[in-house]
């Protein structure tokens, strides 16, 4: 048989967990520190960066080449005419 402590307790329990899903709806909404539209920006800019250096690395490193080849126009046209077979 319960007692009358054990019925207050269950009482406040349910209390507090009504309490607590009202609160949720007027919970105060998180500052972001950088917008998402900043962060799509970032990225955007990072991934450049990472291929600008993935490029220098793989032509400059590992092809045996001069590293500031890989941001040549003419380098490129070279290659896309190998690939196509174009002259």
């Amino acid at each position: 048989m319960p007692t009358d402590a054990n019925k207050q307790e269950k009482k406040q329990l349910r209390k507090q967990h009504k309490h607590g899903t009202k609160e949720k709806g007027r919970r105060k909404q998180r500052r972001r520190i950088l917008p998402i539209w900043l962060r799509i920006i970032i990225v955007l800019f990072l991934s450049a960066l990472a291929l600008l250096v993935g490029l220098i690395v793989g032509y400059g490193v590992i092809g045996d080449g001069n590293p500031l080849d890989a941001l040549d126009w003419s380098t490129w046209e070279r290659i896309w005419n190998l690939i196509t077979k174009t002259q």
